[in-house]
């Protein structure tokens, strides 16, 4: 117990005599320089600074991604919540076929379901891929939490009904699609 940690690490044979020297050397620089009052640059604390540094901001980071997913999570949870509470029964016998990014679906709705969707007092939304139907104030809820999840809303126009010529006029059975 005696021995140095110079002295343990050449037993070891971790260290040889030529790093000694030169260990030795630059304590000795470095106590000269302190002396003389000249700043001394600490190139391991400086390394230990930057280190710690990085890792802040790799952090910060790694905290701002888990917030991010959390949020997003929740807005899902309430969007979920909100179609589950104001869903409306989809099913009838009369087919409404709407446009999904390209690919045309098709429900089966009640005919006054699908009037109301067509004067847009009805939206579809999509959830977890399935398409239900709520009133048109709570898509736009859900249109402020996710605009993705709006699949049809069609825009409310009592000025369109007014001025259309052939308001008047049913369209045959063998025409609806």
């Amino acid at each position: 117990m005696g021995n140095s940690l110079q002295d343990q690490l050449f037993k070891a044979g971790l260290a040889n005599k030529k790093q000694a020297v030169r260990a030795k050397k630059a304590k000795n620089s470095k106590e000269k320089l302190q002396r003389t009052g000249k700043e001394v640059v600490d190139e391991t604390a400086e390394l230990v600074a930057k280190a710690d540094a990085e890792k802040l901001a790799k952090d910060r980071e790694l905290n701002r991604q888990r917030t991010e997913a959390a949020n997003k999570k929740s807005i899902q949870a309430q969007i979920k919540q909100l179609v589950s509470l104001n869903r409306i029964d989809e099913s009838g016998e009369v087919e409404y076929r709407f446009n999904d990014t390209g690919t045309i679906r098709t429900l089966m709705l009640q005919n006054e379901h699908r009037e109301l969707i067509i004067g847009g007092r009805l939206s579809i939304v999509k959830v977890n891929d399935v398409y239900d139907i709520v009133p048109r104030a709570v898509a736009t809820k859900i249109a402020e939490r996710d605009e993705s999840a709006i699949i049809v809303a069609n825009d409310q126009s009592a000025e369109d009904e007014a001025d259309d010529e052939y308001a008047d006029y049913k369209v045959p059975d063998d025409l609806m699609w």
